[in-house]
């Protein structure tokens, strides 16, 4: 097998494997995340030119090149790809692969390049600086590794449904016995075909918090968290951006296992937390693309309000407009009637 065979097939196992809910509506025509497709594409692309020596049909309807100068693109790519350890996972990833190999390339061909396969423009692209905790910040309760993400558990721009297994150590404890009854029951049902019964005692465990899911082919016990992400406010979804915001979230999180340090609950018992993803902090990423404010009434972290300033003075995002309204401002007019 070819380097570049081997490439895409880690890239399958690793990164482009479906949601533990199996939702086929939130997967692209690769069979894999909407957030993950474009690399998909693009690395199938590559395979195919290494074989073939042909381009992508319908490339030519979003760059000004020929097919002879496109053919040369292909080349340079395939041996950066190969060339790249680990290869792009990510679409970050994969525009920075593409922008490094072709910056002596026109401006319109790059960015058509890179439209074609709808990966992030230049522009839209962030450095990370955040550092992933070692030890636990002070102030963190406790912390835990999420289950990979759905699409649909993403509620807005700073508010996420993640699942924890209940064999980690310390959910592992606190199950109740009445859920682990329930589970056991409910296996049992399911073994005889009893399957009235076995939704029926599935309703009651998600009725205690819990559900379960399934991954990789095995049923998980897992406990429900409703996490808001600490630190920051996105539009909410009927708002300017809301939708953006949202969407964004789900691009970074979707399919992914997270580390979640939680620090408290705020008034709707939601686990208010730091969100890691890919060693990636989530925040600084939604700040960075100018998809949420500082909150900074409840968080004076200084590196924050930075994030926040210079998405400002760069204008993207939700800071495209002149004067976006805060969303605290919002939710206040609305309860008043506003």
């Amino acid at each position: 097998m070819n380097l570049l065979g081997k490439a895409l097939r880690f890239l399958y196992a690793h990164c482009w494997q479906p949601s533990v809910f199996g939702d086929s509506d939130s997967l692209g025509p690769h069979g894999v995340s909407a957030a993950t497709v474009g690399v998909s594409a693009l690395a199938q692309d590559l395979l195919n030119f290494e074989i073939t020596s042909k381009v992508p049909e319908g490339l030519s309807n979003h760059v000004v090149s020929s097919r002879k100068a496109q053919a040369s693109w292909y080349r340079k790519l395939l041996v950066a790809w190969r060339e790249s350890h680990p290869p792009p996972k990510t679409p970050e990833e994969a525009s920075r692969l593409v922008l490094q190999t072709l910056k002596n390339h026109q401006k319109a061909d790059v960015e058509g390049l890179l439209a074609f396969y709808g990966l992030p423009l230049p522009h839209t692209l962030v450095e990370v600086t955040a550092e992933v905790p070692v030890a636990l910040p002070q102030g963190v309760m406790f912390e835990f590794h999420t289950l990979p993400v759905d699409a649909r558990a993403v509620a807005d721009g700073d508010t996420i449904t993640v699942y924890v297994s209940t064999s980690d150590p310390r959910e592992s404890c606190l199950v109740p016995q009445d859920v682990q009854i329930a589970a056991l029951e409910r296996s049992e049902a399911r073994a005889q075909r009893d399957y009235n019964r076995a939704d029926a005692l599935h309703k009651s465990i998600v009725d205690a918090g819990y559900r379960v899911l399934n991954v990789q082919n095995e049923e998980v016990l897992a406990r429900k968290y409703r996490i808001r992400l600490r630190g920051i406010d996105a539009p909410e979804g009927l708002m300017p951006y809301g939708k953006e915001a949202k969407d964004e979230l789900v691009k970074i999180v979707e399919g992914k296992c997270l580390r979640v340090l939680v620090y408290g609950e705020d008034r709707y018992s939601r686990s208010v937390g730091d969100i890691y993803c890919n060693g990636n902090f989530v925040q600084e990423l939604m700040l960075k693309k100018g998809m949420a404010w500082h909150y900074a009434a409840y968080d004076q972290r200084a590196e924050l309000a930075k994030w926040e300033k210079n998405a400002r003075a760069k204008r993207v995002g939700l800071w495209a407009s002149p004067n976006p309204e805060e969303p605290w401002e919002w939710r206040k007019n609305k309860r008043e009637g506003r």
